[in-house]
């Protein structure tokens, strides 16, 4: 977890990003987003549920949300009131709750954080789907839409409009401001005081790779976590990435207030990879089977299939424009030195050729043919001997 003080710089004012060449090693770091240090909601924020008295396709919106409220033995479905757009309507969000007909522990399912993130909401839809609350101790929420404006765009930021319009990362804001500087910072400060965390013993939010770029399937997590370690090996994934990354990701908000939490990733943006789905619905069911809110036995695991656990993802960045050339696929193994992808210019003459820096596992490669310098053509997974560097990550 981060110490990062409290005090932070306004994303309209400041932006900074520092890229360390090391021989052929990169790291890049991110900066902070918000100008003010998040405000703890006061109790009566989320001591109960609050009605708006309004109804929008037959859902009751609610402002704040505690699920000890709802009905047991059923599934509830509501709309959340976010952040107000600038014509002083809201940005409303899908709540589906699963409440068991016993009591027991409480997971949050999130996706959609990122507004091109398709696999991720399917992912969560298919797990609530499989729920029989009359069967279950304890209680599933599931929030599939979180950046609404992104989403309606199907674009990876929220479009904010500030001075202009900021495409602002929402993955950056958490756990948010709900009297923030950017409607992106009170929207996640609003979903996290009043709706999230109040109704959370563990959490998972799930994404995929971005437009433009596709990635394996694999859970980012800190595996130095006893309760998020066996969360994530309930999973059939391949790879783990063990690192608490960026602050202001919003598994790293539920971790800072002593929630267990981490982040699926899964494959490609704007598509359904039905295939990578099957594998996260079955770790997620997994995983409330764990918990005991679901019966039944384990599917498989992460013992089921070869596990590569790395702590660091190294870059490799395009130094020429022009058409890229995979020569690995992803998942493959790589060593030190081997040559992963060529790029050619409008000649067909080759410009580039990059090679990794590190010995370890493909697990994201630009998926857009053609690239300007700076982009991102590939990460390799990889274990290093000393970690805490900070590393970029495609998520």
């Amino acid at each position: 977890m981060s110490n990062e003080p409290k005090e932070r710089l306004d994303r309209r004012d400041f932006l900074a990003a520092s890229i360390v060449m090391a021989g052929a090693s990169t790291a890049l770091a991110a900066a902070p987003a918000n100008a003010q240090a998040p405000i703890s909601p006061p109790a009566a924020q989320t001591a109960g549920t609050v009605y708006t008295g309004d109804t929008i396709h037959g859902k009751r919106v609610v402002s704040a949300l505690n699920v000890n409220d709802l009905e047991p033995g059923k599934k509830h479905l509501l709309y959340f009131q976010g952040a107000q757009m600038p014509s002083g309507q809201y940005w409303y969000v899908s709540v589906i709750v699963a409440r068991g007909a016993k009591p027991g522990k409480r997971v949050v399912l999130t996706s959609g954080v990122h507004g091109d993130e398709m696999s991720s909401i399917h992912t969560v839809h298919s797990v609530m789907n499989q729920l029989d609350p009359t069967q279950m101790s304890g209680t599933v929420i599931a929030v599939t839409d979180i950046s609404r404006h992104a989403l309606e765009g199907m674009q990876r930021r929220w479009p904010n409009s500030g001075r202009g319009i900021d495409l602002i990362d929402m993955n950056r804001e958490w756990p948010g401001n709900e009297n923030g500087l950017t409607v992106p910072s009170r929207h996640a400060g609003l979903l996290f005081n009043r709706l999230l965390r109040p109704n959370a013993d563990a959490a998972i939010d799930f994404h995929t790779g971005t437009t433009g770029f596709e990635v394996t399937a694999f859970n980012i997590a800190g595996m130095d976590v006893p309760e998020v370690k066996a969360m994530v090996e309930l999973y059939p994934v391949a790879q783990i990435f063990d690192n608490h990354v960026y602050p202001g990701v919003l598994h790293n908000a539920f971790m800072d207030v002593g929630i267990p939490a981490f982040t699926p990733e899964i494959g490609a943006a704007r598509v359904l990879d039905r295939e990578m789905i099957s594998l996260f619905v079955e770790g997620t069911m997994n995983v409330l089977k764990y918990h005991g809110i679901v019966p039944g036995q384990m599917g498989r695991t992460g013992k089921d299939v070869a596990v590569f656990v790395g702590n660091s993802s190294f870059p490799i960045l395009a130094r020429e424009g022009g058409v890229v050339e995979h020569l690995v696929e992803l998942n493959a193994k790589v060593e030190a030195g081997q040559k992963v992808a060529i790029q050619r210019n409008s000649f067909g003459e080759v410009v580039a050729e990059y090679v990794s820096g590190v010995a370890g596992e493909v697990t994201g490669q630009r998926s857009d043919a053609m690239s300007e310098p700076g982009n991102p053509l590939a990460f390799i997974l990889f274990h290093r001997a000393e970690p805490g560097k900070s590393e970029e990550y495609p998520e």
